[in-house]
């Protein structure tokens, strides 16, 4: 993919993030005065292994979940702009790959569509609708990240298209064919889907291998960058974890400050890697 394809996207990217900064905005107006109508109504607390030991300790808090909501938004619309930015002229593969991972964090407005709901009589069609762009959105952000490594490792730079159209796929399948209890949701905002196990062993592995592939791409291509990519990821993955399922103040502040230190350190590195390209 050219430089200019490629920052084509990055624009479409800002202008996406963007919008859904406003709509986010927008929603809060209407959106924050029912959270103490809806607590009560919590069908059940968010699932996880982090948010496992957070719920013993602290009270679910949609206003902190909307704040998450939030601040997610704006990290995504402010990493694709100093990505832009820094790398406008920067040919560097992977960085395509961790803009869309950056990029799907601002899907995550939609979740908003449950309290708008409260507010006004919508079909339950539209919350289905947005629980599926949300789970696409996710896995889609995921594998990009995923395929950040495999072209650290050495993956052919000419096949990026069949690469996005890859993972487009893979998390169309997935987006379609999960199960959704439109009826039901928890703490964090999120619709009650199934194969919740299934689905979490394979954020793990790809977790898993993401990080030993920037390893190895560290030892094949004989730079120690990698090695600081692959801890940048390691955070950006455990903020991101944690985020998508916090429903308390206390951790919103370390997932959050995980996921940016985590970004930061990965453009860093990559930036360092292919400045001189």
């Amino acid at each position: 993919m050219t430089l200019s394809a490629r920052n084509l996207l990055f624009k479409g990217g800002i202008i996406l993030s963007f919008l859904c900064l406003v709509i986010c905005a927008a929603a809060s107006i209407r959106t924050i005065p029912v959270y103490s109508l809806m607590e009560p109504e919590i069908a059940r607390r968010s699932g996880g292994f982090f948010q496992a030991i957070v719920g013993k300790y602290f009270s679910a808090r949609l206003l902190a979940v909307h704040c998450g909501i939030l601040a997610m938004v704006v990290y995504s619309f402010f990493s694709i702009i100093l990505t832009y930015y820094f790398f406008e002229k920067t040919q560097s593969p992977e960085i395509l790959f961790v803009v869309f991972f950056a990029l799907s964090f601002s899907v995550e407005a939609l979740r908003l569509i449950l309290p708008l709901g409260q507010v006004h009589v919508m079909p339950s069609l539209y919350p289905l609708m947005a629980s599926r762009v949300l789970l696409f959105a996710r896995h889609f952000g995921i594998f990009s990240l995923f395929a950040a490594s495999l072209y650290a490792v050495g993956y052919e730079s000419q096949r990026q298209r069949n690469v996005i159209m890859l993972i487009a796929v893979t998390a169309l399948v997935i987006a379609l064919g999960v199960p959704i209890d439109t009826e039901a949701w928890d703490s964090s905002l999120n619709m009650i889907t199934g194969y919740v196990p299934i689905f979490r062993l394979i954020e793990a592995g790809t977790f898993l291998i993401t990080t030993v592939s920037f390893f190895i791409a560290a030892w094949s291509r004989s730079s120690r960058e990698f090695i600081f990519i692959g801890i940048g990821a390691i955070l950006a993955f455990l903020g991101r974890t944690i985020l998508l399922t916090a429903d308390a103040w206390a951790i919103l502040p370390f997932a959050l400050a995980f996921l940016i230190a985590g970004t930061w350190i990965v453009c860093t590195y990559l930036h360092k890697i292919y400045l001189w390209l």
